[in-house]
């Protein structure tokens, strides 16, 4: 019986914790132990304080440990906090002097330097859901005391700028640090809710650069082929797609993209050809059966057909048809344009490159 995976919270949930227990520390004299915060859901959650302290009678720090439940993320396990300012009193008698709270990024938090985002350039990279979150948990904190107070909070993450570097952040322009994140608030394992924000990004940071064709890849060794190929694109218009093949060519031509060129390798290039949405792994034994079956139409040669059944993988089964049957490899390129097209729309231009596992080229769609 397998184990039901754990949720965690994201890093917009964290800086929200932070400072609703910074702000508490000031107004209340005592360290909270942990702090009740509305997510994006409407749901609540607690999320226990790490560190916290007073640096005069108007400013304090918190910090959270960030808990990815059982979701493989780069951010699992890092410290974010805020430092969080109560400004001078505002005339609680006046209807037009409401409570401003401004949100800035400190040490460790990435800033925009690139369009196509959902935060402009300049600004730090704290997402909308994130700053709403921030925005609530000041909002109860100052309802709760009855209290009218403008409010300064710097995020801050001590370890940022290192773990920026495991995540495709500069890409993005995203520069000095991570971003803080969350479109609900929770964390779920394999959810790939963070992949697929990513690949999202992507796209309209190259569209926002005036790229009109952009290069997919399944990931970082066939976008390494890839640009070696292509050296004239600047890094910005190759997006690493991973398994989200329908999603990617979805979102690429919502973003008004002209042509979309698919650079892979054979195994997701048979997935890719059958039109399965999302080429996980898990797929891969039904996809040697239809390469087998391809093979047999292909070639009419019945005992090779079988032994591209019995292959252990599509790469066993690639270097098996390369020497015999290039053919076979074409097709698969062909087939791969016809499912692109479907999920594209027939008005992109599509382009299939295929590679070998060194990085040469076994199909090239826009070569005879």
């Amino acid at each position: 019986m397998s184990q039901k995976l754990r949720n965690g919270f994201t890093t917009g949930t964290a800086a929200a914790a932070a400072t609703k227990g910074a702000l508490l520390l000031i107004l209340e004299g005592k360290r909270p132990s942990k702090v009740q915060i509305k997510l994006l859901t409407g749901d609540d959650i607690l999320i226990p304080i790490n560190k916290c302290s007073l640096k005069n009678n108007k400013t304090a720090a918190c910090s959270v440990v960030k808990d990815a439940g059982d979701d493989p993320d780069v951010t699992h396990m890092a410290e974010i906090g805020a430092v969080v300012t109560l400004e001078n009193f505002a005339d609680c008698q006046s209807s037009n002097n409401n409570s401003q709270i401004i949100i800035a990024g400190g040490e460790g938090v990435g800033r925009v330097t690139k369009p196509g985002l959902e935060v402009p350039p300049g600004e730090p990279a704290i997402n909308p859901g994130p700053r709403k979150m921030i925005n609530q948990a000041v909002f109860d904190v100052l309802t709760q005391h009855d209290i009218k107070r403008s409010v300064s909070i710097e995020v801050f993450v001590p370890q940022g700028k290192k773990i920026a570097k495991k995540t495709l952040n500069a890409r993005l322009g995203i520069l000095g640090g991570i971003s803080i994140l969350g479109t609900t608030g929770i964390v779920r394992p394999m959810s790939h809710d963070a992949f697929i924000a990513t690949i999202e990004s992507s796209l309209s940071v190259a569209r926002a650069a005036g790229h009109h064709r952009v290069v997919l890849t399944t990931g970082r060794r066939s976008e390494r082929f890839a640009q070696d190929l292509w050296p004239q694109l600047s890094e910005d218009a190759f997006v690493q797609i991973g398994d989200f093949f329908k999603m990617s060519l979805q979102s690429a031509s919502f973003r008004g993209f002209k042509q979309i060129t698919l650079a892979v390798f054979f195994g997701k290039a048979v997935k890719m050809a059958q039109g399965i949405p999302h080429t996980h792994a898990a797929k891969s034994r039904l996809a040697l059966n239809m390469l087998s079956k391809w093979t047999f139409r292909i070639t009419s040669d019945r005992v090779f057909s079988k032994r591209i059944l019995s292959a252990n993988t599509a790469r066993h089964a690639f270097d098996i048809i390369r020497d015999h049957y290039p053919e076979v490899i074409a097709y698969v390129g062909r087939q791969i344009m016809e499912s692109a097209k479907l999920f594209a729309g027939k008005n992109i231009k599509i382009q299939c490159v295929i590679f070998d596992f060194n990085g040469n080229i076994a199909f090239d769609s826009e070569e005879p």
